[in-house]
């Protein structure tokens, strides 16, 4: 069992049973999963099997190719053309994650001031961005390859009913948010 998992278990759940009113243990709130998305500008096989590698080295899972739903002229992309990649974690890649997130990756990026949330953010989700890849410690290793990664998209995904319920939640796993 993960470190985080664990703290979920023994002392998040207990701490939002106390500050929140719930009628069933399933209405607790938890982390349900985590989406990474490199969405790419341009259909370039090149660009789409590096960032696919990036993904695989990043999560230890293999990624997935999203394609365009519709044509779109201005961006001269037809319908089906790949236009990024994405990983869907679960269980304890996803704890394995977001303890990478806390204690390799945002302890080494630049002028990193938290996670910014804004005031329409999802009731059921946090989505932030990360520019420089190169924290990442498997991506660290060979440079001259992911030299050139667009920003990897992030998506905690949560059963939260409101933002206060979110916002405590992801404060208990200590991810750095500031208003």
């Amino acid at each position: 069992m993960n470190i985080l998992e664990n703290y979920y278990k023994k002392v998040i759940r207990y701490d939002l049973l106390n500050k929140f009113f719930y009628n069933r243990i399933e209405d607790i709130p938890q982390l349900k999963k985590i989406v990474l998305n490199f969405g790419c500008k341009n259909f370039d096989i090149r660009n789409l099997s590096v960032s696919l590698l990036s993904l695989e080295l990043i999560t230890g899972q293999k990624g997935v190719l999203t394609k365009s739903k519709r044509a779109n002229i201005l961006l001269k992309i037809r319908k089906g053309n790949p236009v990024g990649c994405m990983v869907v974690l679960k269980k304890n890649k996803m704890y394995d994650f977001t303890f990478k997130l806390l204690i390799d990756v945002f302890p080494n990026l630049r002028d990193f001031r938290g996670i910014h949330v804004a005031k329409k953010l999802n009731m059921t989700s946090l989505s932030f961005t990360l520019t420089d890849l190169i924290s990442f410690k498997e991506l660290e290793k060979q440079f001259y390859l992911f030299s050139n990664l667009p920003p990897l998209n992030v998506t905690f995904v949560t059963n939260a009913r409101s933002k206060k319920e979110l916002l405590y939640l992801l404060n208990s796993f200590k991810l750095p948010l500031s208003a």
